[in-house]
């Protein structure tokens, strides 16, 4: 690296590792809020299992017995 292109505000020096710390900061925070919200919103939809002596091991049919209830 050639001294004058030693920069201490350059990308990869203090300024890009606080905007990667920022940029990671940020993207923590919004999928904390994003889960938060979806945790809320499917917290109030509540479901029985119908027919649960007809459920098999291993089974497409199984998602059959599952009835929201409102």
């Amino acid at each position: 690296m050639k001294e004058y292109e030693r920069n201490l505000f350059a990308i990869n020096g203090i300024s890009g590792m606080l905007l990667l710390t920022i940029l990671l900061l940020s993207i923590v925070v919004f999928l904390t809020i994003k889960s938060i919200s979806v945790q809320k919103n499917n917290a109030k939809n509540f479901y029985m299992i119908k027919n649960a002596h007809l459920i098999k091991k291993i089974s497409i049919q199984n998602a059959k017995h599952i009835v929201l209830v409102k």
